[in-house]
């Protein structure tokens, strides 16, 4: 898409996000304004309102304090531009003169990192000499500079700043695609239109991570997609994933890949037309197999079209059909899930299969989280305990009798720093059970854990099936003067909703609170496209409500109101 083409549709998306604004900043010591629209658009397509603002050109120091608050900042340094000449300056400086110039960068390297400490997000891209030594075959003291920066970032920078390698970028489209010596002596504008795109596509995975866009499930048909050769037709000795032959290894790097891909809390699962025993034969004793049922969340391996299929394993993954990717050889099954299932993000197997583990390497973006927890490793685990416990439902006579029979538990934590990431990422990716639907990173945990007159409140869950892990957030404000609290943000994830644990935890909250001297609790609902049954959550809660505006509920409740749920069948305790 040309940059014209960008700016017009760029200005006509943000006419018509209504969304609360995801504030970035980008800090440089280079000319790089047109990265504004090309960093909004790609969020803005995905129903992100990104509204990017430029800090003063040259001022990264001082732009960091001044823009701490944003929701992303984004930090071009370019070495080429630390002080005017060091390209060729550097060459003839003497190792007192480099330790001097390095030093100094140091300190203000220092106080960026000090400034933005408690920003929810940092983008800052290592320092790269490339643009005036990607020729030359002596490593130069502009490379050892780099090295020494680079190194330094490595070791100084905390859990909210994330490093980018935009020689990665640089790579993708070429040297000569991505920098422009001209614009970098007429007006220090080292970079192309073209390396912009690349990099906003590169770090698009993390933005969308950080609210909540990221993929949580990878689902494959089989034949010719997870081996080659048709299991009905050639098999089950004559399909090929093997190491030893050409087209075989490439279908058994593809499984490595998934494995690992689950291993990161991504849920595996098939969506083939095929005979469900064949298939279940092939995952149980295929010695050339590699994914194996341990690793398959969910299997939907039949006669039944694939659209249906695919809306039953959303359905029993309790996540949206937005969250799935799906991958097929067919163009005509590619087609046609496109067609009626929109919300899915479709791949299809490349015609050159040689492309095919590259294809899907480039999507594994797609699928990225801020980090990784012990609830991501045992996710798959956790999806099947689920499904057993779905299994036993109909055997009860009633929903209560059934919960009874779960010999549930919730350990709570109160302001825990030791799983503040898992918190950070159930804010990120929790959308159905969630009233504010606020995103959070770590840092920002951390910060309301530490912060006088708030609460942060996590749950795990566990019953007779297993540990689904810490699976709930509540963060709470309270104003002893006033005697009033405020639920800044209530949720919880989608595997444990449908047993009353929020009304357990909610009887938890008020009983505490109460020992606080609270007397008023005020909450918010503000609806989205996925959290509509939550909507009267306050109001059977004892909350009435207080404001409705647009998108938006205010409740509030008299604390000695409030009429708790008689829920003996769940045991809560506290945790550490």
């Amino acid at each position: 898409m040309k940059y014209s083409e960008i700016l017009k549709k760029n200005s006509e998306l943000g006419v018509n996000l209504y969304s609360a604004a995801n504030s970035i900043v980008v800090l440089s010591n280079i000319t790089i304004h047109q990265i504004k629209e090309i960093l909004e658009y790609p969020q803005r397509m995905n129903g992100i309102n990104a509204n990017v603002e430029m800090g003063n050109h040259d001022n990264i120091v001082q732009d960091s304090l001044k823009f701490q608050d944003s929701n992303l900042v984004i930090i071009f340094w370019e070495l080429c531009n630390l002080i005017d000449g060091l390209t060729f300056k550097i060459e003839l400086f003497n190792k007192i003169e480099f330790n001097e110039i390095l030093d100094k960068t140091k300190s203000e390297i220092d106080l960026v990192l000090k400034n933005l400490q408690n920003a929810p997000l940092v983008l800052f891209n290592r320092f790269s000499p490339l643009l005036f030594s990607n020729s030359s075959i002596r490593k130069s003291n502009f490379e050892r500079f780099a090295d020494c920066l680079n190194h330094y970032l490595e070791e100084t920078i905390s859990n909210n700043v994330k490093l980018i390698s935009i020689e990665k970028v640089i790579a993708e489209i070429g040297i000569y695609e991505s920098l422009d010596h001209r614009y970098y002596y007429s007006s220090k504008a080292p970079y192309t239109v073209s390396f912009f795109k690349a990099y906003s596509e590169y770090v698009k995975p993390i933005i969308m991570a950080a609210n909540g866009k990221a993929k949580k499930a990878l689902i494959f048909d089989c034949d010719n997609t997870l081996w080659k050769g048709i299991l009905g037709e050639d098999g089950f000795d004559h399909i090929d994933m093997s190491t030893e032959n050409r087209d075989g290894s490439i279908f058994h790097e593809i499984q490595s890949i998934s494995i690992a891909l689950s291993k990161q809390g991504v849920l595996i699962g098939l969506c083939s037309k095929n005979n469900p025993d064949d298939v279940e034969e092939v995952l149980i004793s295929h010695p050339d197999m590699l994914l194996r049922n341990e690793h398959i969340a969910v299997n939907k391996s039949n006669w039944s079209n694939k659209v249906t299929n695919l809306r039953q394993i959303a359905q029993e993954l309790n996540i949206g059909l937005d969250s799935l990717v799906f991958v097929d050889d067919s163009p005509f099954e590619v087609n046609f899930i496109r067609e009626q299932l929109p919300e899915v993000t479709v791949l299809q197997v490349p015609e050159k299969l040689y492309e095919y583990p590259k294809m899907l390497r480039e999507n594994v973006g797609l699928f990225y989280n801020l980090s990784v927890t012990a609830e991501d490793r045992k996710k798959t685990e956790m999806i099947k305990q689920q499904i057993n416990r779905e299994r036993i439902k109909n055997e009860f006579e009633s929903i209560d009798d059934y919960l009874s029979s779960l010999r549930l538990g919730i350990t709570v934590y109160q302001d825990d720093t030791t799983i503040s990431q898992r918190m950070a990422q159930l804010s990120q990716k929790t959308n159905q059970f969630n009233l504010t639907t606020k995103r959070y990173t770590e840092e920002e945990i951390r910060n309301y854990i530490t912060q006088n007159g708030t609460n942060v409140f996590s749950f795990s869950v566990s019953d007779k099936f297993g540990d689904n892990g810490v699976c709930g957030l509540c963060i709470v404000n309270l104003d002893g003067g006033s005697q009033t609290a405020e639920i800044d943000t209530f949720l919880m994830s989608c595997r444990v909703i449908g047993r009353n644990i929020e009304y357990a935890f909610m009887n938890y909250l008020i009983e505490y609170l109460t020992s606080r001297k609270i007397k008023m609790i005020r909450g918010r609902y503000e609806k989205t496209l996925k959290n509509k049954q939550v909507e009267q959550f306050y109001e059977t809660c004892s909350f009435s409500t207080s404001e409705k505006k647009d998108k938006v509920k205010s409740f509030k409740l008299n604390i000695n109101q409030y009429k708790p749920k008689k829920l003996g069948y769940i045991e809560v305790k506290n945790g550490r």
